[in-house]
Parts: structure tokens; C-alpha cells; sequence
């Protein structure tokens, strides 16, 4: 099979499982859905929605956030991975939006990987999920499964990133980041995993 060819029966039948895939990380606005994503790195989503409510409460916005002792932060999402450096980089990032961006968020890659604790990764989250850009962001789902289907040699993040953008038409990257993730959590685990019963793996792989 025709590599475009394998791409498009891919995205057809992530379409069909996920037609509308919802943001996995619980946020407010722009502001709650980068400190979520910021958490998420080494953490579940699931364990990021269980502590983000206390976070918010105490803060959700820059200028609030910024009044936090880090202590008090840190308190909030003590039990997710890395926490204190992740409590001392909210509290600087809500400093420099203020000081920076007159306290909202940077519309570009450029300007959100300004902030600490923002990357690259990071950054296309927010711009696809929150201002809608066209995006790809690749996590470990994503770079795992686009080899695992042989759309890309998954050599590097950065390289998996490039060939799905080349293979799929930017009006879907999107939805597919979304939808690959979710594919990855349901049917298509790092381990144990039987190819022969997978959806896709059982004709792409």
C-alpha cells in the first residue's frame, strides 16, 4: 500500500472512532489549559485534571498566580512528577506574562517558548488546541504509533513531527494529533500488545 494511501484509511478510520475529539487536559481558558499542559509533562492527564481544580482555585490567572508563595503552589500539585521545578516555573511564567505580554498569552511558538517550562511540544498544544493553528504536536503516543504504522522511521521527535505534517494535510493535524492519542490509550499499548487484534496495527503495522 501507497504510503499517501495508508495515511488516508488511517485518518478515515480515526475519524470514525474519534469524530470529535475533546481536549483530555480540564482548563478554563488559554492561561489554565498552558499551566495543564505544563504539568503534563512526565504526568498522566489524568493525574494533571485531579490537581489542576485546587491550582485553580488558588490562582487562574496570571496576575493571581503571580501573588502564590511557591510553597503554596507546589502544595497544590504536590503528587504530580517533577513538582517543585514545576511550581517554581508557574509561578515564574505568570511573572513573565505580565511583565512580558501585559498578561496574556503569546499567539506564537516563538513568544509561548519564551515562557520556562514551555517547549516546543508544549507550545503546539496550546496553538492548536486553544487558538486553533494548525499544529502537530508529538507526544510519546504519537511518536510511538507513527512508526509502529511506518509513517515515520522514529528516529526523533522533531523528525516524526515533520513526516506526519508531510503526509497529512495540515486542516487535519488538529484533530489527528488528538485522535492518534486517544488511539494510543484504547487500542494500542507499549506493551502486550497484539497487533492482530489492533484496528489499524492488524493491516498498517
Amino acid at each position: 500500500m501507497e504510503q499517501d494511501e495508508k495515511a488516508a484509511k488511517i485518518a478515515e478510520q480515526l475519524s470514525e472512532l474519534y469524530p470529535d475529539p475533546p481536549i483530555p487536559l480540564d482548563h478554563r481558558d488559554g492561561y489554565t489549559l498552558l499551566l495543564a499542559v505544563v504539568l503534563s509533562a512526565q504526568t498522566t492527564d489524568e493525574r494533571v485534571n485531579k490537581v489542576t481544580p485546587a491550582l485553580f482555585e488558588l490562582a487562574d490567572t496570571p496576575e493571581e498566580m503571580a501573588r502564590q508563595e511557591v510553597d503554596d503552589i507546589l502544595e497544590c500539585i504536590k503528587s504530580c512528577g517533577l513538582a517543585p521545578t514545576k511550581a517554581k516555573r508557574i509561578k515564574k511564567l505568570s511573572q513573565l506574562l505580565i511583565e512580558d505580554y501585559d498578561g496574556e498569552l503569546p499567539e506564537t511558538q516563538t513568544g509561548l517558548q519564551t515562557l520556562p517550562g514551555v517547549g516546543r511540544k508544549t507550545a503546539q498544544v496550546v496553538l492548536a488546541q486553544w487558538f486553533e493553528e494548525p499544529a502537530f504536536p508529538v507526544d510519546t503516543h504519537i511518536h510511538r504509533l507513527a512508526e509502529r504504522w511506518g509513517l515515520s522511521d522514529g528516529s526523533t521527535v522533531r523528525q516524526t513531527e515533520k513526516d506526519l505534517k508531510a503526509i497529512f494535510p495540515e486542516e487535519r493535524w488538529n484533530d489527528l494529533h488528538l485522535q492518534i492519542i486517544y488511539f494510543g490509550r484504547e487500542h494500542c499499548p507499549a506493551r502486550q500488545h497484539e497487533a492482530e487484534d489492533c484496528p489499524i496495527c492488524s493491516w498498517a503495522a
